[in-house]
């Protein structure tokens, strides 16, 4: 009889049921991780809250490979018992995308536009062999799996933040350009926008700004120990005056927008914060489906650049893991937060701002036992 193993399932809007699933068997062209680490970002508290259902959530994944195929392991270059950091994608393998290592291109994991795309912490459970997302012990790894070798010297627990990291490398680095002198104002001090203070002030940015409101105190604390030189509570300071000082009426060269609901509201407050021209402005779709008031003619005069913050590359998570091994930034005090798999919603809900309070970066354990339920 086949092994069995626990996992949370996500079976309707803001309802987590504990299911068992059989262990998959493992051919010379798969592998199983056993999870010690799924962390939870925001995009998670908008899909708890949809209607799809059956899901096993948790795309930020961080364990250790248990068992694998031959193939598989000459495939990756790893061994049972290395530990990796995994990629929610599952691309093709074939396409431009996937042979440039951006595989958040690709059709086969775009599941906003393809209903056959899987993507760990995305997909049905229904679909075999089930284990597709981190909220369980084990995960299901196939041939076109994307990992990355997590550093000797960085725990699980730190990797667990690769995904946050990679994405600040992507928006900072590779999408805003942000290097020796630059400039740049990051909206929201969540696990994101921290991560964005992280990789702009290790490229070199002359000046860090960041902006929260009067909640985020000690996310702002952070800010500031990961190296922000200005901080603003919009709530109790007027932002562009800020930034006009702080950059002697300037403005800024970036803006980057890390904020969980503030929709077009940041979107202009970092259009008015760039310089007069040539300035890159970085947004985020999550929460704007519509701007029905697009300022044209400002982007235009501005002469602005828009890119859209959008997932990560290869060699974004390369990067981070790099990152996080130089222990330069105490990206610790980000990390406040540890669930067992009985807490599943509770960590969701916290992470939403309904559950546990002064959450950043927060991770599930499923080995973790804690006592209590959903």
């Amino acid at each position: 009889m086949a092994e069995t193993i626990l996992a949370a399932v996500k079976t309707a809007p803001g309802q987590t049921e504990y299911r068992e699933f059989a262990l998959p068997e493992i051919d010379d062209e798969s592998a199983l991780m056993k999870v010690e680490v799924a962390g939870i970002c925001g995009s998670d508290v908008k899909n708890y809250k949809n209607t799809i259902k059956n899901v096993i959530m948790g795309h930020e994944n961080v364990g250790v490979i248990w068992k694998a195929g031959k193939k598989w392991l000459q495939r990756k270059g790893l061994k049972e018992g290395d530990r990796v950091f995994l990629e929610h994608y599952l691309p093709c393998m074939k396409c431009e995308w996937c042979h440039s290592g951006e595989y958040r291109h690709c059709t086969a994991t775009d599941w906003h536009h393809n209903p056959d795309a899987i993507r760990y912490g995305y997909t049905s459970a229904d679909i075999a062999p089930h284990l597709w997302g981190g909220f369980a012990k084990y995960l299901y790894l196939p041939w076109n799996a994307v990992l990355h070798k997590v550093p000797e010297n960085v725990t699980a627990e730190l990797a667990g933040i690769g995904t946050p990291m990679s994405n600040g490398v992507q928006w900072t680095l590779f999408e805003a350009g942000i290097g020796y002198g630059t400039k740049v104002l990051i909206q929201g001090p969540g696990q994101q926008g921290l991560c964005q203070v992280v990789t702009a002030k290790q490229a070199g940015a002359d000046l860090v700004i960041i902006s929260g409101t009067t909640k985020d105190k000690a996310r702002l604390e952070v800010a500031k120990a990961f190296g922000a030189d200005v901080v603003i509570d919009v709530q109790t300071q007027d932002i562009q005056e800020e930034i006009k000082k702080a950059t002697g009426g300037k403005g800024v060269d970036v803006s980057i927008d890390c904020t969980a609901g503030a929709g077009t509201a940041a979107l202009h407050t970092g259009l008015t914060a760039l310089k007069p021209k040539a300035g890159i402005l970085v947004i985020q779709g999550n929460e704007m489906k519509t701007f029905p008031d697009f300022p044209i003619e400002d982007i235009t005069l501005k002469y602005v650049t828009i890119k859209s913050a959008r997932g990560h590359s290869y060699k974004a998570c390369e990067l981070a893991m790099q990152q996080l091994a130089s222990h330069r930034f105490p990206i610790e005090k980000a990390l406040t937060h540890n669930y067992s798999l009985n807490q599943v919603d509770l960590a969701i809900r916290s992470v939403g701002g309904t559950g546990d309070k002064d959450v950043i970066h927060v991770n599930v354990q499923p080995w973790k036992v804690e006592a209590g339920k959903n």
